[in-house]
C-alpha cells in the first residue's frame, strides 16, 4: 500500500505553508523533497508564497496584488459584518475556518463588496 500511494502521488506538487520555519518538521517528516515556506503570521507573506510557488508550476500570472487586494476587501467587509452581528474581538480572532469559508463563499455571491 505504501508503494501504491508513493507511486500515484510522485508526480504531484506540494506547498506547505508554516508560520514558522522548520516547525513543519515535528509533523510532517514524510513530506520529503516538498516545498516549504514560512509566511511569519502574515497572510501578505503567506500569499507572496503561494503565488511564487504558482510561477514555479508555469501557471503564472501576475496575481499576488490582485488576490492580495481582493483578501483584504474580504477582511474587511467580513470584519465589520461580524462586529455588526454582535462579535467580540475574541470571538472574531477565534473564528472557525468553516465558517470562514462559508463567509468568504457568500461574499463572493454577493459580487464581492470593497471594504
Amino acid at each position: 500500500m505504501q508503494e501504491l500511494r508513493r507511486h500515484s502521488f510522485r508526480s504531484k506538487k506540494i506547498l506547505v505553508l508554516e508560520e514558522q520555519r522548520y516547525r513543519y518538521q515535528i509533523a510532517l517528516s514524510d513530506l520529503a523533497g516538498s516545498e516549504i515556506e514560512a509566511h511569519e503570521g502574515h497572510y501578505a507573506n503567506a500569499i507572496r508564497k503561494v503565488r511564487n510557488w504558482i510561477t514555479t508550476l508555469g501557471a503564472c500570472e501576475q496575481i499576488g496584488a490582485k488576490v492580495l487586494g481582493e483578501y483584504e476587501d474580504f477582511r474587511g467587509w467580513h470584519f465589520r459584518t461580524l462586529q455588526d452581528t454582535g462579535f467580540s474581538m475574541a470571538d472574531i480572532a477565534d473564528y472557525p475556518t468553516e465558517e470562514l469559508i462559508d463567509a468568504m463563499t457568500k461574499w463572493v455571491s454577493l459580487g464581492c463588496p470593497r471594504s
